[in-house]
């Protein structure tokens, strides 16, 4: 499985992407669930520093520090810049386990600031933060990660197989092809909702949805079911998953989500009391 997920709204949330060894959030109980997998983790990216979102951190520094596992791996945590509910829980963090055995880093970033996370011939991927609408008083991000890609430019696509083997025999394959950007993986964290240009072409969109009825929702500050569906419609979403759900709907969950259809979009989401993986 590329994806680990567990949210549910208030109490917990983190997505676990294995192939980058990231963690989005960490809400509480992420160590207990992930188990050994937490050595994995190289870098944490929060998206807001609301307790549901942040509170497995402690564990995940204590669990590192002290068990059986790599002691040695060093851990850097991402954050908004100026979130003021994420520094003062570093701060704690930090001289609450003052003797740790690795290296431990809080990083601040702007939007638009790129992480690499792997420059090789073969892949080249880096995560790009957005800023997401969720409440007044502190900064929110949502995170793509982006894979540069190659593709034939587009007056060779159209070319049999056998002229393109010569075309690169004789121009060489940098003058028949282009790099381009796609993201493979969005992550809104807590919010209203998306802007279609930053869910347009992503080829796995996590999308929050507190919310199955617009009508439950008393603040403009996280999303609906029908608002999330028709944001997606003919954006080339391939697969969408909805999470942060609220746990007033684990009866009617399923029986709501069948009913719902975007041709193109395959559609799965996280159970407010399960383990997701994808």
């Amino acid at each position: 499985m590329n994806i680990t997920a567990f949210s549910k709204a208030l109490y917990s949330t983190w997505i676990y992407y294995s192939p980058e060894r990231i963690l989005f959030d960490a809400g509480e109980g992420v160590s207990t669930m992930l188990s050994n997998k937490i050595y994995a983790v190289k870098r944490i990216f929060l998206t807001h520093g609301h307790v549901d979102h942040i509170a497995g951190l402690w564990n995940i520094i204590n669990t590192r520090n002290n068990a059986m596992g790599d002691r040695e791996k060093p851990l850097t945590v991402y954050y908004p810049a100026g979130n003021r509910g994420i520094e003062l829980y570093a701060d704690f963090l930090k001289r609450a386990n003052s003797e740790l055995r690795f290296k431990l880093e809080f990083v601040p970033l702007k939007e638009g600031d790129k992480i690499s996370l792997r420059d090789a011939e073969s892949t080249n991927r880096y995560i790009l933060p957005f800023s997401v609408n969720h409440t007044y008083s502190e900064t929110a991000f949502g995170y793509h990660v982006i894979e540069v890609r190659k593709r034939l430019k587009e007056e060779y696509r159209s070319l049999p197989k056998d002229e393109i083997t010569n075309l690169v025999k004789t121009l060489g394959n940098e003058q028949i092809t282009e790099t381009y950007e796609k993201k493979v993986l969005t992550v809104s964290g807590d919010t209203i909702l998306l802007k279609r240009e930053d869910i347009s072409d992503t080829e796995i969109l996590f999308h929050e949805c507190t919310f199955l009825k617009r009508e439950d929702r008393k603040f403009n500050n996280h999303a609906s079911l029908d608002e999330v569906i028709d944001l997606v419609k003919d954006a080339n979403v391939q697969t969408l998953v909805l999470y942060h759900i609220s746990s007033r709907y684990i009866r009617s969950i399923e029986r709501t989500l069948k009913k719902v259809n975007v041709p193109g979009t395959k559609i799965l989401f996280v159970h407010p009391e399960r383990i997701f993986e994808f």
